[in-house]
């Protein structure tokens, strides 16, 4: 393996098959053959390392899995079905009732549900912080309390969280931290160099960065992505081996799709700052963003969402979507093709109106998920749209 981000990404593969393929083929089986009745009896025990049935492992879902593994910084990782399965899985693995979790309060809509729908039916706890109250943290930590979790940048709110910060209040109180790392990848920000213990992906996002399929992972320490691989073996959310091989051929561009991502994302916030339609424009590596220290200490760039609020609260924002012409309206995000998102009235809207604005989701609030057409050509599209 090289030292190098883009090497790893593209040259980490499967071994090769009888036939020297040069790019890793589709493993599209349900199951795997033993030489005999002791291969197949070593093998279940586990003690040779070997394919057995594609809910546990798979060519194709392995690659992958070792492409993020290294990407990340990690030792050990798991790959899912989707984003959701990959943090539903995590927590359901590590955490028993009685257990209590310490999250930031802007968190993803279904990561929120899980915390307030369907763990309290389990005895399981949640305290939210909000991200400019990070300072107090400790205050909320109690004797269950088992997970630090925490995304960053955060979605939609765009806020930014100091993962050493985290990280060290994590090691002080013997928490297993973890973090989301979807909105950065492993390409601009590695958590596990700031005390992560576990790192969760939606690969859907930029790691497939063309909106084709769903997939997530989960990374980090080898003894926790242990108990993670004996839950989802049981429950069976395993990624499928097709996708897995889109998303090992994705990484392998994902740096050069990033880096322009980035570039275009930072000049459409530009853009929107300076535009008299615009309350406020929250990207990491604007000057103007609250955690810009913080930004680009632990990340490489700002990333690829924008989050803007348009003057006229709710019906300004509807009416935004309604004008835009090139844009896509989705509420997927991370893709080749800019996507605008009103989350007031779409992703977010089983939230109240007083949960929205706890978590920084305002009436006006737009969620731009700036993608890789010319950068003019965005900006003159989103320049009509507002009027």
């Amino acid at each position: 393996m090289s030292d190098n981000f883009e090497t790893n990404a593209i040259r980490i593969q499967s071994q090769r098959s009888h036939f020297d393929e040069h790019s890793t083929p589709l493993y599209l089986t349900s199951s795997f053959v033993f030489e005999d009745a002791e291969d197949m009896r070593s093998s279940f025990a586990e003690e040779k390392s070997k394919n057995l049935y594609s809910r546990f492992s798979n060519p194709n879902v392995n690659e992958f899995t070792e492409k993020m593994v290294n990407l990340e910084g990690a030792e050990a990782g798991y790959a899912f079905g989707t984003g959701m399965a990959a943090i539903y899985s995590t927590f359901a693995a590590l955490l028993s009732s009685g257990d209590h979790i310490v999250s930031c309060q802007s968190v993803f809509g279904s990561t929120h549900t899980l915390f307030t729908k369907y763990f309290p039916k389990w005895n399981i706890d949640t305290t939210y912080f909000k991200a400019e109250d990070a300072a107090n943290v400790e205050q909320l930590i109690q004797p269950n309390t088992k997970i630090l979790y925490l995304e960053t940048p955060t979605n939609p709110a765009i806020e930014v969280l100091d993962l050493e910060f985290f990280g060290k209040i994590a090691e002080k109180h013997n928490l297993i931290f973890v973090v989301d790392n979807c909105f950065a990848t492993p390409y601009l920000q590695q958590p596990v160099k700031y005390g992560a213990h576990l790192v969760v992906h939606s690969a859907t996002k930029l790691i497939d960065g063309q909106g084709r399929v769903l997939g997530g992972v989960a990374v980090g320490k080898a003894d926790l992505i242990r108990e993670i691989y004996l839950f989802a073996r049981n429950t069976g959310p395993a990624m499928s081996p097709f996708n897995a091989w889109v998303l090992s051929k994705s990484l392998e561009t994902l740096a050069v799709r990033v880096e322009k991502h980035c570039e275009n994302a930072l000049k459409v916030a530009e853009f929107l700052e300076n535009h008299p339609k615009v309350e406020f424009v929250k990207y990491p590596f604007l000057k103007s963003h609250p955690n810009y220290e913080t930004a680009i200490k632990q990340m490489k760039m700002g990333g690829n969402i924008v989050a803007f609020e348009v003057k006229g609260g709710i019906e300004g924002g509807r009416n935004f979507l309604n004008r835009i012409k090139m844009c896509s309206l989705s509420a997927n995000l991370g893709d080749t093709r800019t996507i605008v998102t009103h989350p007031a009235s779409t992703t977010h809207s089983k939230l109240s109106e007083e949960e929205r604005n706890e978590v920084g989701i305002t009436a006006g609030l737009v969620r731009c998920s700036v993608g890789l057409e010319n950068v003019d050509d965005i900006i003159e599209d989103l320049k009509q749209a507002l009027g």
